[in-house]
């Protein structure tokens, strides 16, 4: 008679989690670019550093902007005497009204156009817009740059936190919605859900972040969606445009039934079965459905129960109705800290 290695199956709590594809992308990206024209005096940032919002970045020649400031002033102190003096003599009756108001205008039109040349002359500082980490510059000292140029001086990334964009079917968004409502999820009161990130070398990451749910659109052409997952990056050590693999528990399986693959065949149409031995020693073959892998098993949704005796080694002599020699089968090491994947 054959001698065959058993596995005895038995019902455990399993936590079901999924595995999500993604890439990461920055939390904001400002480019900096000059408001005024002129000519590059001095850069004042250091490369790929971290600068502040409001930093002086680039400086600009100012001597144009410091003489218009200059003339604006003495225009808007000029209307200002004038105003008052004329604010005097309306009230005798010296000037008409008419010329009491055109002054009036003049002033405000000067205060306008000092307030302006202040504006520019201040733009000629050129600051971070936000903070975060610098890039390369794209121009040096010297350079002409102008106001509303396509060229920008240099781009700032705020990396903490940072985005991960996920695309996935709509069906598997629909999953998720489903084990939210049921409780096999638990989100906060913005539908939004805990998930852990795995690096591209396979590296954990060791801070957790949220899967976010709203303001996804279905791709008419894919029918897939992308959902945005937000994680905190204090070491910069997610950047933009990495692949990483996000990974969201989907709830967990209390009587959950796991089969060893080697465990598993299939018959011409890819039914698959395992062989179990029979109370009087014989074997029968027992069709299967199965919800996918975990590990190196097979996750079962029908077909075996507790107790069941499962041929894992000496699978090839079998027939059905044969009687065997069974004992606990040796070597078998049952790994399910892997991820669950689909059939």
């Amino acid at each position: 008679m054959p001698q065959v290695g058993i596995y005895n199956v038995t019902e455990q709590p399993l936590a079901m989690t999924s595995e999500l594809p993604g890439r990461t992308r920055a939390w904001r990206t400002a480019e900096v670019r000059p408001q005024v024209n002129g000519i590059i005096e001095e850069r004042l940032f250091t490369e790929g550093s971290v600068v502040e919002e409001g930093t002086v970045l680039y400086r600009i020649d100012d001597a144009p902007y410091r003489a218009a400031l200059a003339r604006a002033n003495a225009s808007l102190v000029n209307a200002r005497n004038l105003a008052s003096r004329y604010e005097n003599l309306v009230g005798s009756r010296a000037i008409s009204r008419q010329q009491y108001d055109d002054a009036l205008a003049s002033l405000r039109s000067a205060e306008a156009e000092y307030e302006s040349a202040r504006i520019n002359q201040a733009y000629t500082d050129v600051k971070a817009p936000i903070t975060g980490k610098i890039s390369r510059a794209r121009v040096s000292e010297g350079a002409l740059v102008t106001n509303g140029q396509s060229q920008e001086l240099a781009t700032i990334t705020q990396l903490d936190p940072i985005y991960v964009d996920i695309v996935q079917p709509v069906t598997k968004l629909l999953d998720l919605q489903h084990a939210i409502e049921t409780g096999l999820i638990e989100a906060d009161e913005h539908d939004n859900v805990d998930v852990s990130l795995m690096l591209e070398n396979g590296q954990a990451y060791p801070h957790s972040g949220v899967l976010k749910f709203s303001e996804v659109v279905v791709d008419e052409g894919t029918g897939s969606v992308t959902l945005r997952a937000e994680f905190p990056n204090p070491d910069d050590k997610l950047l933009p445009g990495m692949f990483v693999r996000a990974l969201v528990t989907e709830g967990v399986r209390q009587n959950a039934i796991l089969v060893p693959q080697q465990a598993i065949t299939r018959d011409t149409r890819g039914v698959p079965a395992v062989w179990v031995v029979s109370d009087d020693n014989t074997v029968q073959r027992r069709n299967l459905e199965l919800a996918g892998t975990v590990g190196n098993t097979w996750l079962v949704n029908s077909g075996l129960t507790t107790g069941d005796d499962v041929v894992v080694e000496g699978v090839q002599r079998l027939a059905p109705g044969i009687p065997v020699v069974a004992s606990p089968a040796n070597n078998l090491a049952i790994k399910t800290d892997l991820r669950t994947s689909a059939q």
